[in-house]
């Protein structure tokens, strides 16, 4: 995204999830509330910006539950009217963004976004080219593991950059929402990548035990 929004950015907040820029996300909405969301959406600059509900959300899930300050706006890549007048959404990630004070509370809140930009570094850099073959030799050791792992199957051809690769699979990732935060917090890709790898070799499965170690006694 290379400008900010025009506006106040409908805010959808949801508990433990985070969208990140180039990974996309599948919505089953059927609150009134946020029906109206998604009409107003689109009859706008069709966006939404996903939030990651605080701790203690469900005690005012349907009043206003205070929200994480860093969140994503999301463009729409797929609407679908259902016939009771819900919808189902596939969203991709934009920018990573500061939401201000909300300027509209009712029927949702909408913000004002500031974009938190993200550090240059390029494709051909060896560090990149390491850390995305790192990731996705974690992806392959887990797939097999399904669910346990994954919220959702992470859909990776292979070819796509570091950026789209370390987005997909933390968002797809089955880990604390605080952890996923911390990484979405990072504004060099390279390093969010490595940061990711990190917690991906701490799931699943470990490799065979090495030789036993022989005393010299």
């Amino acid at each position: 995204m290379d400008a900010a929004p025009r506006g106040p950015v409908p805010v959808f907040p949801l508990p433990g999830v985070v969208l990140f820029p180039h990974a996309e996300l599948g919505l089953h909405v059927f609150e009134l509330r946020y029906r109206t969301l998604v009409r107003d959406a689109l009859s706008g600059e069709r966006l939404i910006a996903i939030a990651t509900l605080e701790p203690g959300w469900d005690r005012d899930y349907h009043g206003s539950p205070a929200f994480h300050a860093l969140g994503c706006v999301a463009r729409f890549e797929e609407v679908v009217w259902l016939p009771n007048d819900r919808y189902d959404l596939r969203v991709r990630g934009a920018a990573r963004v500061r939401f201000g004070r909300p300027l509209r509370e009712f029927p949702y809140r909408a913000c004002p976004v500031e974009l938190e930009p993200e550090a240059p570094y390029t494709e051909s850099d060896p560090l990149a080219e390491v850390a995305r073959r790192g990731l996705l030799e974690e992806r392959a050791r887990l797939a097999p593991l399904g669910t346990e792992v994954w919220l959702a199957p992470p859909a990776l051809a292979g070819s796509e950059p570091l950026a789209t690769v370390t987005a997909v699979l933390a968002t797809t990732l089955r880990i604390p929402a605080e952890a996923k935060l911390s990484l979405l917090a990072e504004d060099h890709v390279p390093e969010r990548a490595r940061l990711l790898r990190e917690r991906m070799r701490r799931l699943g499965p470990v490799g065979p035990p090495g030789p036993p170690t022989v005393s010299p006694n």
